[in-house]
């Protein structure tokens, strides 16, 4: 293989600014398909392109493409401020557009990349540019708001935010002190914090964050917007799906923190893109793995799937290369696949290719919340059963913000030493007293629960706002109780992200959490489990329950909230979960087996 690699070419944008740009073309005249990458973690790092996550870039270049590489504006050595999500529309049709006209370009492009290297196709995919014919969006999401930032029952995305933030203000202080302005000692802030969660995430309030802000002023707008309002509406791409023209592959992981968005993005695309070819040119992949590096492997310290169940064995880069030859080279008598969805179902683990999302096969099953009232720990008296309840109980804890849930695995970035994504083992945090356990009994045959998964709450509190918390967990016989998804709502959001509305304290509401996305078949002798709490920090910020800004609020502010969880006839509270019977699970699941 022969290629010619054209270093820091300046792509001009519409204000004037030209943005470092590295072109790596196969060797020959051309013209040639291209595509292009725009990253803020810096074009030339080797990093970026043997990214497992990510497809291999000299396979795009041996397959005849020319692969561009690009730092935003305000990153490595593109200039300008860096504000995350602003400029990635505008900059990326302007380069889109740059590219079109280049001598080696035929003028079809397809974009590819993960996390925000995705945010930037998702945006640049609004503008319908000509040139642009295909995403590949790896582990992102078109709705910042939703995923990684703040969830979507409206709680902020502390370990993401504060994560990220601290990663990117610390790439922010070293361009400064290269230009000779900015405070060394920020930088033993900044590290400190990464190397002990408890700097990072502990202190209130949690708006205070100088070492931070002062690098990546973007991390303060942030806490300033818990509403999804118009700040985060400009920048959704999602809002504006029928502008949308071309086709994505979607690629993501069960505990990625963008994982519900990811499948989102799919399934309103599939519904509601602004051309056949959008519609019907959708793809999703999805694994068992983080977004952290090193979670690509499907190996984790509870709970391992196999070295098939790898991103390298699921052949991310022949997915890219099929999808690409596809909508950007045009190949139609070669397609992509006949199936638009593969996933990894754990449980069994191993592959299976759909025909979509949701499957077509699946039956959203009531999983109703019972017992005599308390469920307080796994020891509890709490039951999950798809029969009807007879009797009405309600079971209460006690919600001290000083004493959060600790945040075991699941969907966070897991930066800062000491802490690690994907499926953890939930038994420490089931002896809390504080944490409600719903268990079914023993699985006589296998169930299959691969889709959405919601919980549907009757609550009442002592404070005018608090959280609650749920999380699907499989019970293995051995007694690991492995974490496969999870959510969380704000109270105040209940009804509406853009208008909160408090709690009258005793009164009864129903609420409804998101809990995201899983496929997994939990086998003979297991048991399915609902963990019903008020925090998962930092997963999530802890909800100071005074009903006021929570960001701004200090250690002073905190109040104890007394949560009662109602269930029986009159308050069905209920987890909803997505059966999937297939004849490889033996005998179909019977009313008896939950």
């Amino acid at each position: 293989m022969t290629f010619v690699v054209d270093v820091d070419v300046l792509v001009p944008m519409r204000d004037g600014i030209a943005l470092a740009t590295n072109v790596w073309r196969p060797e020959g005249p051309g013209p040639f398909p291209v595509l292009l990458v725009r990253t803020p973690y810096g074009k030339d790092d080797a990093g970026t392109y043997g990214n497992p996550k990510l497809p291999d870039v000299f396979a795009f270049v041996d397959a005849g493409y020319a692969v561009v590489a690009q730092d935003v504006r305000g990153t490595s050595r593109s200039p300008g401020a860096f504000v995350p999500h602003a400029n990635e529309g505008r900059d990326g049709a302007d380069t889109l557009t740059w590219l079109a006209g280049q001598p080696w370009c035929d003028g079809a492009v397809g974009m590819w990349g993960g996390s925000y290297m995705g945010f930037a196709q998702w945006q640049a995919a609004v503008h319908e540019t000509p040139a642009l014919r295909a995403i590949a969006p790896v582990m992102t999401s078109a709705d910042p708001y939703a995923a990684p930032w703040y969830s979507p029952g409206g709680a902020v995305s502390q370990d993401a935010v504060l994560t990220w933030g601290t990663l990117s203000a610390l790439r922010n202080l070293r361009r400064g002190l290269a230009d000779g302005h900015g405070d060394p000692g920020d930088a033993h802030a900044l590290l400190s914090g990464l190397s002990d969660p408890r700097l990072l995430h502990d202190p209130l309030p949690v708006a205070d964050r100088g070492a931070v802000t002062r690098h990546l002023p973007w991390a303060a707008q942030v806490l300033d917007h818990p509403e999804r309002d118009t700040f985060w509406q400009e920048v959704a791409s999602i809002d504006d799906c029928g502008d949308i023209t071309v086709p994505a592959l979607h690629v993501g992981g069960w505990y990625d923190v963008f994982i519900g968005e990811t499948v989102r993005s799919y399934t309103t695309m599939r519904r509601h893109g602004g051309s056949a070819a959008a519609r019907d040119g959708q793809r999703l992949l999805i694994g068992p793995w983080c977004h952290s590096d090193g979670a690509d492997l499907g190996t984790f310290p509870d709970r391992s799937f196999g070295l098939h169940s790898s991103i390298k064995a699921a052949d991310v880069t022949g997915a890219h290369l099929r999808f690409f030859d596809r909508w950007v080279r045009g190949l139609t008598d070669n397609p992509d696949d006949i199936h638009r969805v593969r996933i990894f179902v754990m449980g069994v683990d191993r592959w299976r290719d759909e025909v979509d999302w949701p499957l077509p096969d699946t039956r959203h099953t009531d999983f109703f919340l019972a017992g005599g009232g308390r469920a307080n720990t796994a020891g509890g008296d709490g039951v999950l059963t798809r029969d009807a309840v007879s009797n009405e109980a309600a079971d209460t804890f006690l919600y001290d913000p000083r004493r959060p849930v600790p945040s075991l695995g699941g969907t966070v970035l897991a930066a800062a030493s000491g802490a690690f994504p994907g499926p953890a083992d939930q038994a420490a945090v089931e002896t809390r007293e504080d944490v409600l356990c719903f268990t079914t009994p023993v699985l006589k045959h296998s169930v299959e629960v691969t889709g959405h998964v919601t919980l549907v709450l009757h609550v009442s509190s002592s404070a005018p706002d608090t959280d609650f918390t749920g999380k699907l967990v499989d019970l293995h016989p051995d007694g690991r109780a492995i974490l496969l998804c999870e959510g969380i709502q704000r109270a105040r959001y209940r009804t509406s992200l853009t208008n909160p509305e408090p709690m009258e304290p005793g009164t009864v509401y129903e609420l409804t959490v998101d809990l995201r996305v899983t496929a997994n078949v939990f086998l003979p002798g297991h048991r399915i489990r609902l963990e019903v709490s008020s925090s998962n920090f930092p997963r999530y910020d802890r909800n100071t329950n005074t009903g006021g800004t929570i960001a701004a609020d200090s250690e002073d502010d905190l109040t104890v909230a007394v949560n009662r969880i109602h269930h029986g006839p009159a308050h069905p509270s209920r987890l909803i979960l997505p059966l999937v019977e297939r004849p490889e699970h033996g005998q179909p699941t019977t009313e008896t087996d939950a």
